[in-house]
């Protein structure tokens, strides 16, 4: 695998080896060895999620105050504008964003560690993403951040509005939000 770092260390692109010809491809979406060895050495993933949306919908920005979960997000069908915000006051990145498209033609996943905010944007007319987590689900530790807090300043790249829960709808600025020591 090919590992690509971004503007924001701990978070990188995961860019797998694909091996293709006439009948389709194979590649290895996850190798406990080398994500260890070569990313993050202490993480042990617990949980798989699975979501489909519609085009325009924008999922985030989560994070869960207890509990964080680190996340290694890919897409199976389609294409997302995938986003992370660090969430860590003691860090020179705090409040600092990191987007990346991942389709299921590159095959790129995203590692987005403990103690960030993540959410998307559905840049197709259906997607499938798949992320193993850290750890696991807790909806009373859940917090969310507004999607286009003008201090983060995310460029979710024109777009009108976009399809939100209720829950993404009432989210809280970063100035006022729960974040990580």
């Amino acid at each position: 695998m090919k590992i690509i770092p971004t503007k924001i260390p701990d978070v990188w692109i995961i860019e797998p080896r694909v091996f293709a010809d006439n009948r389709g491809f194979f590649y290895e979406s996850y190798n406990h060895r080398e994500f260890t060895q070569k990313i993050a050495p202490d993480i042990q993933f617990v949980q798989d999620n699975h979501s489909r949306s519609g085009n325009g919908v924008l999922r985030g920005l989560h994070y869960q105050i207890q509990q964080p979960q680190g996340k290694l997000v890919r897409v199976i069908t389609g294409s997302v504008f995938d986003v992370a915000v660090d969430l860590r006051k003691s860090s020179p990145n705090f409040g600092d964003w990191v987007g990346v498209e991942l389709t299921a033609e590159n095959k790129q996943q995203l590692w987005i560690p403990p103690g960030f905010a993540h959410g998307f944007l559905v840049t197709s007319p259906v997607v499938e993403v798949l992320y193993k987590a850290t750890d696991y689900y807790a909806p009373e530790h859940e917090r969310c951040i507004l999607w286009n807090d003008p201090d983060i300043g995310i460029d979710w790249s024109g777009i009108g509005e976009p399809i939100l829960s209720a829950k993404d709808q009432s989210g809280q600025f970063l100035r006022e939000a729960e974040v990580f020591s």
